[in-house]
């Protein structure tokens, strides 16, 4: 047994009534998300929890493994690539996807990390940046008028006076706000800011191999990034995706990584992926801003903080 257990502790923290209230809001969040997809178009594909490839993540995210038939399962760190694939199935596909991140222990500080969280991960084919932009405003403010509606006395137990954002959302390009505020510009902003914004034009050398290269603008490229206000930081991450096998073999090459280990993936962009662009949005960050609350924790039932034990 963890010596760390406790299960009275447990069972009080699961009977809180602000567990009650927060849970409610995440079921009308996740409905509304659902039917706001639905109603555009979209349909919603199973999560895949394991599988022989899942995201490298650009930063120090440790993966999970599990062995089965003489190979090598990864648990998902996200759909990134199962995303790209699905698209041939039909232009337009969501899932609720568990996500699995192995966060270094310091992370528990920010209280917006979790070992184990749910991410809305969608994709949409033949489709530009400024598409799926669009998409997420209409649907972040669709979701929050939703919960205004159905939730007002779960959002007076937080005391939250929640406004729809306007739109379009406030674009900042990385440069300006590097510029302005050096590497710290992200919190800082997200201090600022009355309302959600965008941070957008990543520089080649700070994400992933997959992100797209801006053609017009070389070392940068066409991703984004929404920040939610009051200090809540990230709300989603994305953009457009590469899907020519040669930019794919050069990126990783780039980042020092193994081409061996994305063969697979290596081998399904030369037999031809979609051009497409999409995000994938933390559902508990979306909660946590939401309900006004500054920990992941209060508002998940089991909660996986990094550098902790639990059930």
């Amino acid at each position: 047994m963890d010596p760390t257990f406790d299960a009275r502790s447990l069972i009080e923290r699961i009977s809180e009534d602000e567990k009650a209230h927060a849970l409610k809001i995440n079921t009308e969040v996740r409905k509304s998300l659902a039917e706001f997809l639905r109603n555009e178009g979209f349909l919603e594909i199973p999560p895949v929890i394991i599988s022989t490839i899942t995201d490298p993540l650009f930063h120090s995210t440790g993966g999970a493994e599990i062995e089965y038939a003489g190979a090598k399962f990864r648990l998902t760190k996200s759909m990134i690539f199962h995303k790209q694939l699905a698209i041939l199935a039909h232009d337009k596909i969501f899932s609720f996807s568990p996500n699995i991140r192995l966060e270094p222990p310091e992370m528990a500080d920010t209280g917006a990390h979790l070992l184990e969280f749910t991410q809305l991960d969608l994709e949409m084919a033949y489709e530009p940046r400024n598409s799926v932009i669009e998409l997420a405003e209409d649907m972040i403010c669709h979701v929050i008028s939703h919960v205004k509606k159905n939730c007002q006395e779960q959002l007076d137990r937080f005391g939250r006076d929640l406004n729809v954002p306007d739109k379009p959302f406030e674009r900042i390009t990385y440069k300006e706000a590097h510029d302005e505020y050096g590497g710290i510009y992200e919190e800082v902003l997200s201090q600022k800011k009355k309302e959600p914004f965008w941070i957008i034009d990543y520089p080649i050398t700070g994400r992933e191999f997959y992100d797209r290269e801006k053609p017009d603008d070389p070392g940068f490229l066409d991703d984004m990034d929404m920040i939610y206000p009051e200090g809540y930081g990230e709300a989603l991450s994305g953009g457009s995706r590469e899907y020519r096998r040669d930019r794919i073999e050069k990126r990783i090459l780039r980042q020092g990584l193994d081409l061996d280990d994305y063969h697979v993936y290596l081998e399904l962009a030369e037999e031809g992926l979609s051009p497409s662009s999409g995000f994938g949005l933390g559902i508990e960050r979306l909660v946590r801003y939401i309900c006004g609350l500054s920990d992941l924790e209060a508002i998940t039932l089991f909660p996986k903080t990094p550098g902790s034990v639990s059930i």
